[in-house]
């Protein structure tokens, strides 16, 4: 078993880990990047 804050963290981790998947497959794909400041609004 894990405490509340480890499972958060891990749960954020994963979350960001597809969103930069996603990214990157989409970057691979020739499509568009992100720009900077949705990449900030996808980190805050």
């Amino acid at each position: 078993m894990m405490d509340i804050e480890a499972f958060s963290r891990r749960e954020k981790m994963l979350k960001l880990r597809e969103e930069l998947l996603a990214v990157q497959e989409d970057r691979l794909a020739g499509r568009n990047g992100v720009a900077l400041d949705d990449l900030d609004a996808y980190l805050a």
